[in-house]
């Protein structure tokens, strides 16, 4: 039975040991006065540094927390590991021989167990590293060479070939002295019915560090077509790996990272290396999960994340996938201090392939000319409507809001407040309490919980579409919805909202509805094709416009029911809900007292509406040109150019001006 270790050889350990060094290994720490160092606590979340390490004291502690000790208790806390395998380890560090009480030191099969599994994995990781140098590991070595990693980087990285078979490294360990128990325990083998198995077999290998280095976990990539596995098998979750918490290449970035404050988020091993291999030292990837809570408590650590400055710069593939993981990356912005931002290569390449077919400074520009996440965030958010249409933009708008809302900076919400509106072409006061209405509503979220919101109310009247859902509404007044005929649109009935009458656009959308209605037969034809042409903003006043247009082909001037015979035809083409707002336009009286000043009336009422439609279509052209790059889409742009000139004539020639 192995004996107590000695009490002097404990403080020996203590006393040899550096607290500095190997806290380092875990936090990044700053020099804090004479001989006292300070950083973030590995052992509570924190923004401001409050934990503070005296090396020629031997001791640490947490102003924030209250934890505090010595080395022993520090590693004990940090690895989980009872107290004598925490001196064991130490001891076999600095190489001193521990001697025990009351019986001998532990015999190897009793040494603890996560020391055992470190032992077991650095001996498989030499194992694979010497066969990436065999005959059998020849598509090993093509792959790594047509995706130009020569020898030396496949020795630094570690890189090795796990050969065909079903028990060359279960043989390999056992010949070590290592138990079908303990082999089980590593996450390196299978189990069937004739028992262990190698789990990796005729795939290469990326050894998987912990932040000290030790090598925890393996990645392993199919090479052949009768592979029927995964294109990546990892090591599944044991003592030692948890996937949750680990990133790969961060023993050799940690440094970088903590010097540079900058941390390079990628997708795969290969990223990585190219990374590293171009210049970019701060590159770590995540081991088959999403980037999570776990993975940003590791890195704010070694940002020294208690000020601005800092970076985290997440590259993602170009693609839908690549773009969601962004956006997953958006909601963990708030943990961060430092700025964040997303690098996408160019035609969507990663950085292994950009360094591959661009080199080295391709990959360098790549990190430089990263944009700042919430920019690519509205942006990937923007592409998933038609910008083309307004009704379109003002979803887009909508989508946008909470985002431009969620900013914690709370000075750059005015900012990309002023993006959006460029972006999509509407007004920055109406984006503005767009964004506002999106920071209330979410504030009364949090504060509701999980209860269910109430429906809301506004001075204006609801109607339910029935026909296409046109006129598709929400849940705010004066925000468009769908279009008669969306696809989407077509599933379900949806409520639309009558506009606040006060709002300007309503009002002379409203007016011009109520002289078409009222005096169709007054309205100049080069008026009607205008009108036709225009777009409403709002949804109900849209759903009217196209009615109307349906109508007229059937309207006959000399239709002895008139202006009646003229509203039933409109009416036949509404939906029932929006009956009775048809009446209250057709009856509101129109300010004037003879046919001309109808008339007059008419043409003003019109030619704002006109105007207002010119305009918006040089707001739509307009940002579809800041959308567009004067260099490689030249032509592009300059159509748009001249749309916009024929537009403003057009404009012009309407105002007789």
């Amino acid at each position: 039975m192995a004996g107590l270790i000695r009490r002097e050889d404990i403080d020996e350990v203590r006393s040899r040991t550096d607290l500095k060094e190997i806290v380092d290994q875990y936090v990044t720490l700053k020099p804090a006065g004479i001989g006292s160092y300070k950083g973030l606590c590995p052992f509570h979340d924190e923004r401001t540094p409050s934990f503070h390490v005296r090396p020629q004291m031997g001791t640490y502690h947490c102003f924030g927390c209250d934890e505090s000790g010595d080395v022993i208790a520090f590693l004990m806390e940090m690895d989980h590991t009872p107290f004598t395998e925490t001196v064991e380890r130490l001891a076999a560090r600095i190489g001193y021989e521990l001697r025990y009480e009351q019986g001998s030191g532990p015999k190897r099969e009793e040494v603890g167990r996560r020391q055992r599994l470190l032992d077991a994995h650095k001996i498989a990781a030499e194992f694979f590293q010497r066969n990436l140098y065999t005959r059998q590991a020849t598509a090993a070595q093509q792959f790594l060479g047509e995706r130009g990693f020569d020898d030396a980087a496949a020795r630094t990285y570690g890189i090795g070939y796990a050969p065909k078979g079903w028990s060359n490294l279960l043989k390999h360990l056992r010949d070590q002295g290592f138990t079908d128990q303990e082999l089980k325990l590593t996450g390196m083998f299978s189990e069937g019915n004739r028992g262990l198995y190698d789990r990796f077999r005729g795939r290469l290998i990326w050894p998987i560090h912990a932040v000290a280095g030790e090598v925890i976990g393996f990645g392993a990539r199919k090479l052949y077509e009768d592979d029927q596995g995964p294109k990546y098998l990892n090591t599944p979750e044991t003592q030692l790996y948890k996937k949750s918490q680990v990133l790969y290449g961060i023993n050799l970035a940690k440094r970088a990272i903590a010097k540079g404050k900058q941390v390079v988020v990628v997708e795969g091993y290969t990223d990585v290396m190219a990374c590293h291999l171009a210049g970019v030292e701060t590159a770590v990837a995540t081991c088959g999960t999403a980037f999570g809570a776990d993975h940003i408590k590791i890195v704010r650590r070694f940002l020294s994340d208690d000020s601005a400055g800092g970076e985290v710069i997440f590259t993602f593939d170009g693609d839908a996938a690549g773009q969601k993981a962004a956006l997953r990356a958006f909601q963990e912005d708030q943990r961060f201090v430092a700025q964040t931002y997303v690098a996408v290569g160019p035609e969507g390449m990663d950085p292994c392939d950009l360094r591959l077919t661009r080199g080295d400074a391709a990959v360098r520009d790549l990190v430089s000319t990263r944009t700042p996440l919430f920019e690519f965030a509205l942006k990937a958010t923007i592409r998933d409507y038609d910008v083309n249409s307004l009704e379109g933009r003002l979803r887009a708008m909508r989508a946008c809001a909470p985002i431009v809302a969620q900013i914690r900076d709370s000075s750059l919400r005015p900012a990309y407040a002023r993006e959006l509106s460029g972006w999509l072409g509407i007004e920055t006061d109406e984006v503005m309490r767009a964004v506002a209405a999106a920071s209330k509503r979410g504030s009364s979220s949090q504060q509701r919980g999980q209860q269910q919101r109430a429906p809301q109310h506004h001075e204006s009247q609801q109607f339910s579409s029935g026909r296409d859902g046109s006129g598709r509404g929400s849940d705010t007044p004066g925000r468009p919805g769908g279009r008669p005929g969306d696809s989407q649109d077509q599933e379900r009935p949806a409520e639309v909202q009558l506009p606040n009458p006060r709002e300007p656009v309503a009002r002379m959308e409203r007016e011009a509805l109520e002289v078409v209605l009222q005096v169709p037969d007054l309205v100049p034809d080069a008026y009607w094709g205008h009108f036709e042409s225009a777009e409403m903003r709002y949804p109900v006043h849209q759903a009217l416009h196209d009615a109307i247009v349906a109508a007229r082909p059937e309207y006959d001037v000399n239709d002895p029911r008139g202006g009646r015979g003229w509203l039933e035809h409109v009416r036949g083409q509404l939906p029932e809900p929006l009956h009775g707002y048809l009446a209250q336009l057709s009856v509101t009286p129109l300010p004037a007292s003879s046919e001309q000043q109808i008339r007059n009336y008419a043409v003003g009422v019109l030619t704002s509406l006109v105007e207002m439609h010119i305009n918006r279509a040089k707001s739509d052209k307009l940002a579809h040109l800041n959308r567009t790059d004067p260099q490689q889409e030249s032509a592009l742009y300059q159509s748009l150019q001249r749309e916009l000139l024929d537009l403003e004539m057009q404009r012009r020639s309407l105002l007789g001006n």
